[in-house]
């Protein structure tokens, strides 16, 4: 993964450097410049991952800046980026101190960026009833277990499940200057028309009503500094789904269905209204992909097969993820506590963490591209 962009700041004592064997700087930097990063294509020291080279001795040591904890090549990039300053002649021990960083995503120059918001993700899907909120919130739980800082908005006003879906029922309060503040449960900051209602009463706005709330949560919402704000979108592609997206600052876009024709006749339409509004799409997710039996584990594909890959291949858009039909994934749903969070170490838990990494990767690639 690559590193933030911005200057940086490169600490070395004039008395560490041991001129014998000409340890320097420069030579650790030019070591360092030959390690490249295998999805941007461009070296470390290019990519300002490279910061706080100290040389004591005939021992280096410097701070290696992902862009992601989540980043799948960090051990690689790690490993090679050691190995490089090892070849310098004379060196000893090499410490490498991995942290990370998100890039600001660069939006797109019609669109008015969220403040202190790095990146926003539209999760959405063409027709309802697919399990788009689930991977929301699984998204958003599996980015936060990185360590990055993350919002999860829920904007599907006329049916809204994060609040059921988060173990939340609690009113969302406003501070003096009319900001409301989210709620927050499992490291997350919320945001949804459901803490603002009962889980009766239905919400009868028309079009410019909706797209006020809608303002109101992007703009006027304490959401403070975020890495990811994932945005869980209504179901469908009609005009308020459309006017959501033009007026969203979106980085990019997943799309959710499930392997059956109709699911995927209608995930391709949010595909090409994605592509109307030139927002990136980061990839499809195939949910209830498969069933396997808990006692044979035999794997039966329920609502058929290899749509999601033809999808994907039609449309040029990654298959980033495909998530098995479990009851144990809607009864984390149901009961406020979801599957990442329930049972981290599960498969579907497993599954959703790599969506997670990827996504990440993506958003980093854009932003540094």
């Amino acid at each position: 993964m690559a590193g933030p962009t911005g200057a940086r700041h490169y600490y070395l004592k004039d008395k560490d450097i041991m001129t014998d064997t000409q340890i320097t700087q420069a030579r650790v930097l030019e070591a360092l410049g030959s390690v490249m990063d295998p999805e941007l294509g461009k070296d470390l020291v290019t990519l300002n991952m490279i910061s706080d080279i100290t040389i004591e001795g005939s021992n280096i040591s410097f701070r290696l800046t992902l862009t992601t904890s989540a980043c799948p090549l960090k051990e690689e990039i790690e490993g090679a980026a050691r190995s490089a300053v090892e070849e310098i002649p004379g060196v000893g021990t090499v410490i490498v101190k991995t942290d990370a960083n998100v890039p600001q995503s660069k939006g797109l120059p019609d669109k008015e960026p969220i403040p202190n918001v790095k990146n926003t993700i539209a999760v959405a899907s063409g027709k309802g009833g697919v399990g788009k909120s689930t991977v929301a919130v699984n998204l958003a739980l599996s980015l936060a277990k990185t360590g990055a800082k993350v919002g999860l908005l829920d904007t599907d006003l006329y049916g809204p499940s994060i609040p059921m879906m988060m173990g939340l029922h609690e009113p969302l309060l406003a501070d003096e200057n009319e900001r409301l503040i989210p709620l927050e449960n499992y490291g997350i900051k919320l945001v949804s028309v459901g803490f603002m209602l009962d889980e009766e009463t239905p919400l009868v706005w028309r079009g410019p009503l909706i797209m006020q709330l809608v303002k109101q949560f992007l703009t006027g919402v304490q959401w403070g500094e975020l890495d990811y704000l994932v945005i869980d979108l209504p179901p469908g592609t009609g005009d308020a789904q459309l006017t959501l997206v033009q007026t969203i600052p979106l980085s990019g876009a997943i799309v959710v269905s499930t392997p059956q024709d109709v699911a995927l006749i209608d995930a391709r339409r949010a595909i090409k209204m994605f592509a109307e509004v030139d927002v990136p799409l980061l990839g499809i997710v195939e949910n209830m992909s498969y069933f396997e039996c808990p006692h044979c584990h035999e794997k039966t594909e329920i609502f058929s097969s290899g749509g999601g890959a033809k999808t994907s291949e039609r449309y040029n858009v990654p298959l980033i993820g495909k998530i098995p039909l479990d009851p144990v994934i809607r009864e984390g749903g149901d009961s406020g506590k979801p599957i990442v969070e329930a049972d981290p170490e599960s498969v579907h838990s497993k599954a959703f963490g790599e969506i997670a990494a990827t996504v990440a990767a993506t958003l980093s690639r854009l932003a540094l591209s």
